[in-house]
């Protein structure tokens, strides 16, 4: 059941989460219940949005969304969505293909140069690129200027599925892009010679890096960061560390939380928890030398999709955790590490009783949880914060 009302305009509503079996209590458009971290308020901030996908703050606080048919929108904190910024390129917006993840250049505020991944539409098939342009204002309209394809997923293919794709930024500048192993691929996640089910890692200019694993190897793409991956929706660095965690779609179950390093090999589809969606078996069992076992799996499956750790101050219980949106669960999970960040130790489910798919999850500069909702004509940019 949806408790809260979908339209346009700011919306507050108190929420505190979880506690199995706590009372609830609802008044108008507030839902007040019980969670680990007290009453939480949840602000629909705007509203109206076609499958908003990703979010990424500007330094003056406004945020980039994009919206999978091939938009991306300037969204203000007061509620304000921007006519569609120009001279995106066009997207295969079929399946689960569209416009995708939105990130900024490290060194944004001078370049005002922007990063989107998107599924790109060739010669009837279509494969996840990764482009850049200089997001320029005037008068009331923004626009893309001097925009360039920095790579492109080999080989493309047809159908609408598993594109990925997610965008991070290391700490050295260099760029981490997530795809997806377009389903009727799979087999090829295996393969070093193609793209499909890979992470990569490029300079922004979509060179490759010197120390890539496969970098002066014969045979394997070059750009390859990790592989035997399924559909990576979620990706963050560990601000304590830097090194970067993931959260993979498996089949049914085995749904994956990873932290992928240089060379090495995640399983799909040799080995999985997930069973095929026809009930039967996947590869070869759930575990294989030389293959990685996930920190976490989930079965039966939540879809997880957006990823963030939590630094800020509005939260002191949660510093340090991880949270990550979920689609067929409706709900935003949070997970504590132990101190080895081998293992999970708690999890916990949120904002259940929103209805919503949650595609991304990002901490703002304020400090508090950002979330888009996936939804074809009413998606939403949530703020969650201390209702007190």
């Amino acid at each position: 059941m949806n408790l809260l009302p979908r339209r346009a305009g700011v919306l507050c509503v108190a929420l505190a989460l979880v506690a199995p079996g706590a009372a609830t209590a609802q008044d108008g458009k507030t839902v007040i219940l019980k969670s680990s971290a007290g009453r939480l308020e949840v602000e629909t901030v705007a509203s109206g949005l076609e499958n908003p996908w990703g979010l990424a703050f500007l330094p003056d606080g406004r945020m980039l969304v994009s919206e999978r048919p091939g938009r991306l929108r300037l969204v203000s904190r007061s509620g304000t969505v921007s006519a569609p910024i120009g001279n995106v390129p066009p997207v295969f917006a079929n399946g689960q293909g569209g416009l995708l993840d939105v990130a900024l250049a490290p060194d944004f505020a001078d370049s005002r140069m922007i990063y989107f991944s998107y599924a790109e539409p060739r010669e009837g098939a279509a494969g996840t690129s990764v482009a850049r342009g200089k997001l320029m204002e005037e008068a009331g309209n923004a626009w893309l200027d001097g925009v360039q394809v920095v790579f492109r997923q080999q080989p493309a293919t047809g159908g609408g599925n598993h594109f990925g794709s997610r965008l991070v930024f290391a700490r050295d500048g260099s760029l981490f892009v997530t795809l997806g192993d377009r389903y009727s691929l799979r087999e090829k996640a295996q393969d070093l010679s193609t793209h499909i089910g890979k992470i990569v890692r490029i300079w922004p200019d979509g060179s490759v890096p010197d120390d890539n694993p496969f970098a002066k190897a014969n045979g394997p793409r070059p750009e390859i960061w990790s592989y035997g991956h399924r559909n990576v929706q979620g990706a963050v660095l560990d601000p304590a560390t830097g090194r970067l965690w993931t959260v993979e779609h498996g089949a049914r179950g085995g749904d994956e939380l990873n932290h992928p390093e240089a060379g090495k090999n995640y399983g799909w589809p040799v080995i999985t928890y997930g069973r095929d969606y026809s009930g039967r078996s996947i590869g070869e069992g759930t575990a294989k030398p030389g293959m990685e076992q996930p920190v976490k799996y989930w079965d039966p499956s939540i879809s997880p999709s957006g990823l963030t750790f939590y630094t800020g101050g509005l939260f002191p219980n949660w510093k340090g955790d991880l949270f990550a949106g979920s689609l067929s669960g409706s709900k935003l999970v949070r997970l504590r590490l132990d101190g080895t960040k081998q293992r999970v130790t708690e999890e916990e489910d949120l904002l259940e009783d929103l209805g919503e798919r949650i595609r991304d999850v990002v901490q703002g500069p304020d400090g508090a949880l950002w979330l888009l909702t996936d939804d074809p004509g009413e998606g939403r940019v949530l703020r969650v914060a201390p209702a007190d």
